[in-house]
């Protein structure tokens, strides 16, 4: 009984104990003999530093009172604060410490006394037991202080946490005001908001998404750092954000993302971004194999294809079914169809802006494919970790073997052959000082039987200089050169046997700023471009051969730049992009320029005057300016409208007799008698994120006006045509058309469905008759197709099977048919109708494929999957052209199909 007793007077006195109810009676006690006290007759224990209360006395009376209710009288007239935290009782000198913040805490209503200035988080002296996910812990930023009434900056760096490359594009978001912006190409980011606590999203596709609470004091910096999502799917292509479809001021880009489109059905085992840009709103091409894009109504020429800032003047592998572009060794391409950036220039309807990848600055690291025509193999290589790394790439072909299995035909001596080589050199010296080298080169050959030799060859180099002058100014100085050669050899008849080619180099220096000032984002920089051109020779090939060499005369011109815009958010609702670009062309002697009649046609009977110009002497000037305006406004409901205009001007322009670019297609400079390009767009946007933002709709129309666009007399001769500028026409022009895109992101059903309606009309108008094409009425481009409609979905049976599809419709491109015949001077004339009056057939494609994963062991050594595809299992012959033959006195048409059966296709893929 008595042992109860105790049982229940020691319960008793712990639970009091754990009430913390308190008797003391102090007065002018030293502070350490107070606590002594406290320790000696309850379970808490003080924490604080000597020097705070050294010299403090307290005095006070208190009975069964709780120890906050004693503190707070005790130390009322002293600069000592308390924090009680369980049985832990944290003094502080001058510094109160908080649970969170409280509501209204950086509102200007709320007062505060000067001591009040600076405080402290009881996270901060709490003991970490279990170390917390970054998205669950509360980061303050800046200097603790409550004067910052205005807006306040954030900044940092968004990198990929395995490789420490930087990551261009991703989505900075804050929830709670609605504000984002993307990381830029060496993954910097600004943000301007008030003082407060918040929420930052930051996205990328392909990346976990990063969540950071925050506590914005005043201007600071912080870094994310991204790790890569390997149970989410990721067949999820074109704009990495997914809040950006409403949220971003930039309409008509799509960024296509290289880490998703792996499951896109392919042709012959290739992962190719161009393919995947045909099946965007806005983007076609002339047809199955062609080379070059066609983008809102622009020709083929009217697309600045850029690596690293360097120009690629021919795009195309294996005469148009592979694209130049190595998907393993490219870390961004970006799409701009319009509101293009005043940073860029020099061509009417789009750049693609295409950058590699940095290289692993952690470990060694590779992937590669072998399929049945081509195989690849990128090697990343840290050479000093986290400071310096090279990226190298290639890929070849083995197609010949392909080609020799079938029998009887035309083809058993052919062969076709590319291969490719890129490489990039990174070097970090600080985190805002850097410098990376690219180099590039590619090689074609084909060859028809025992008939001529094509080949064509891209080389480029880059050298750029990225230097953050402070945190909100920042530079990127590129030198960048490039060149593209074709060369044809035909030597079957030894006596005709000759070499044929052109070439052009182009060298380019280019300084961008980045200034970001509170709401303000000022973009601005110079640009300048050297051009040579050898616009075509003819050579003897052997020693039997009598042709004649020629030459035409090399052309030369300076294209430069100055450009200035400013991306400011006037409030969370709306946001302006305003940007000028002023460019001039001058081209350059040594040449010979014909002076013609004013009252005549360009030919060789108004010839007035032959003028010689010196070597680099001005030969004619073009400039003028560009104007680039962007506006952004949300609406409720997580939907936006965007508006833009910008004027763009070309002054180099390409030369073909054929639809699309080839491998004789040559370039002329703009001089005293072919006129720069000139196009002005206006789009209007309409953007909505349905079901969650599990769903994304956009809704674009624009309408474009064109002058000086280039077109051909009939009959006319582009090759070698030493006064090419009397077979040249130039008109206007006009493109108008409505763009439609819903895309699911995530789920195992996703994929994206695009709908384009658009019209392209030229007009090639003269007082006379042999520069009038139509009679001087609107006729269709070439390129022009009104209907087109891609769908690509993907679905996820499991993490390691998954099914894709792709299916493509558009209308068959215009085209001038033979519609009589007549009988001239003894002989059958051909009667032609009116220039593209007629159609080829419409275009039809259904692709699928399956992906079969290797299992998701993080520490296995290689991970590989398997790809197999079907590339047309419908076996459709689509019509690449129509073309028509005389045959014993009757006209015959024929129709040439690229691919007129399923082409199946098996790759094999790893990564170590």
């Amino acid at each position: 009984m008595k042992r109860l007793s105790l049982v229940l007077i020691l319960s008793s006195f712990c639970l009091l104990a754990k009430a913390q109810m308190l008797s003391i009676r102090a007065e002018n006690m030293p502070m350490k003999q107070f606590i002594k006290e406290i320790e000696g007759t309850t379970s808490y224990k003080f924490y604080y530093i000597n020097s705070w209360v050294d010299s403090l006395q307290v005095t006070v009376s208190a009975e069964n009172r709780p120890l906050q209710e004693i503190l707070s009288a005790a130390l009322a007239n002293t600069k000592v604060r308390f924090y009680v935290d369980d049985t832990k009782v944290i003094l502080t000198d001058n510094t109160p410490i908080l649970e969170g913040i409280e509501p209204n805490f950086f509102s200007s209503g709320t007062s505060r006394s000067t001591s009040d200035a600076n405080y402290s988080f009881r996270r901060e002296y709490a003991p970490v037991e279990v170390e917390k996910k970054a998205e669950n812990k509360i980061i303050e930023i800046g200097i603790k202080q409550s004067t910052n009434k205005g807006a306040i900056s954030l900044v940092g760096y968004i990198k990929e946490k395995k490789t420490n490359e930087a990551i261009s594009g991703a989505l900075v978001y804050v929830e709670k005001i609605a504000k984002g912006g993307t990381s830029n190409a060496a993954g910097f980011y600004s943000l301007s908001m008030p003082q407060g606590q918040y929420t930052l999203v930051v996205q990328y596709s392909g990346m976990n998404i990063e969540k950071r609470n925050i506590i914005l004091h005043s201007d600071g910096k912080l870094d994310v750092f991204m790790e890569e999502d390997v149970i989410s799917l990721k067949e999820v292509v074109i704009e990495s954000e997914r809040d950006a479809n409403t949220s971003n001021i930039q309409m008509g880009k799509a960024t296509i993302d290289m880490k998703s489109i792996k499951n896109v059905p392919k042709i012959l085992g290739e992962n190719d971004i161009l393919r995947v840009a045909l099946s965007l709103p806005g983007v076609k091409s002339v047809g199955e194999g062609a080379s070059g894009i066609n983008v809102r109504g622009g020709n083929a020429d009217q697309n600045l294809m850029q690596l690293n800032e360097a120009t690629i003047y021919n795009t195309s592998h294996f005469l148009g079914f592979f694209s130049v572009f190595n998907a393993d060794v490219i870390k961004t391409s970006e799409l701009y169809k319009s509101g293009i950036p005043a940073q860029y220039g020099g061509r009417l309807s789009s750049i693609f802006d295409v950058q590699m990848k940095d290289g692993n600055q952690n470990k060694f690291s590779g992937t590669g494919g072998i399929g049945p025509v081509t195989a690849r193999l990128t090697l990343e290589v840290p050479i000093t970790k986290e400071k310096t790394s090279l990226i190298v790439g290639g890929r070849s072909t083995y197609s010949d073997w392909l080609l020799r299995q079938i029998p009887s035909s035309s083809l058993k001596n052919a062969s076709a052959s590319f291969y490719d080589v890129a490489a990039r050199l990174t070097h970090q010296f600080t985190e805002s000082n850097s410098i990376a080298a690219t180099y590039y080169y590619s090689k074609d050959n084909f060859k028809l039987g025992n008939d001529s030799i094509f080949s064509y060859s891209n080389q480029l180099a880059s050298l750029q200089w990225r230097y953050s002058l402070n945190k909100n100014l920042h530079s990127l100085l590129t030198l960048a050169h490039s060149e593209y050669n074709y060369n044809i050899d035909y030597n079957h008849i030894p006596q005709n046997g000759f070499s044929l080619g052109f070439g052009i180099k182009e060298s380019n220096v280019k300084w961008d700023f980045n200034l970001y000032k509170g709401i303000h984002k000022i973009d601005f920089g110079v640009q300048s471009k050297l051009y040579d051109l050898n616009p075509g020779y003819i050579n003897p090939k052997g020693s039997e051969s009598l042709v004649k060499g020629d030459q035409v005369q090399p052309e030369r011109g300076v294209e430069s730049a100055l450009y200035i815009a400013d991306n400011v958010d006037i409030n969370p609702k709306l946001s302006v992009y305003l940007g000028l670009r002023y460019s001039t062309f001058t081209a350059l002697g040594t040449r010979n320029v014909y002076s013609y009649a004013p009252n005549a046609p360009k030919d060789n009977t108004s010839v007035t005057d032959s003028v010689a110009y010196g070597k680099n002497q001005a030969i004619k000037t073009n400039q003028g300016p560009e104007y680039r305006i962007s506006a952004r406004y949300n609406l409720p409901g997580q939907s936006s409208v965007k508006v833009s205009y910008n004027r763009t001007r070309q002054y180099i322009h390409m030369l073909s007799n054929t639809v699309s670019v080839s491998p004789t297609t040559t370039w002329k400079l703009s001089d005293s008698n072919v006129m720069p390009q000139l196009a002005d767009q206006i789009s209007l946007g309409f953007y909505k994120d349905l079901a969650n933002r599990t769903l994304e709709a956009s809704f674009e129309v624009y309408y474009k006006w064109l002058d000086n666009v280039i077109d051909y007399k009939t009959g006319s001769e582009l090759i070698l045509n030493k006064h090419i500028e009397q077979d040249i026409l130039q008109g206007k022009g006009k493109a108008y058309g409505a763009e439609f895109l819903l895309r699911k992101r995530n789920g195992k059903l996703n994929g994206w469905v695009s709908y384009t309606y658009s019209r392209t009309f030229l007009q090639m108008d003269s007082k006379y008759e042999s520069e009038k094409i139509n009679n001087g009425n609107y006729y269709p481009a070439n390129y022009d197709k009104p209907n087109d409609l891609s769908i690509v979905a993907n679905y996820k049976f499991t993490r390691r099977y998954s099914f894709s599809m792709n299916f493509a419709y558009t209308t068959g491109r215009p085209i001038t048919y033979p519609v009589g015949q007549y009988e001239f001077g003894g002989g059958y004339k051909i009667n032609y109708s009116d220039r593209n009056q007629y159609r080829i057939p419409d275009y039809v494609r259904l692709d699928i494929g399956i992906n079969i994963e290797g299992n998701h062991k993080i520490k296995n050594f290689t991970h590989s999957f398997w790809s197999f595809s079907i590339y047309n299992v419908l076996g459709r012959k689509n019509p690449y052209s129509i073309y028509f033959k005389s045959e014993n006195g009757v006209i015959n048409g024929y129709k040439l199909s690229i691919f007129g059966a399923p082409i199946p296709t098996i790759t094999y893929n790893f990564r170590f």
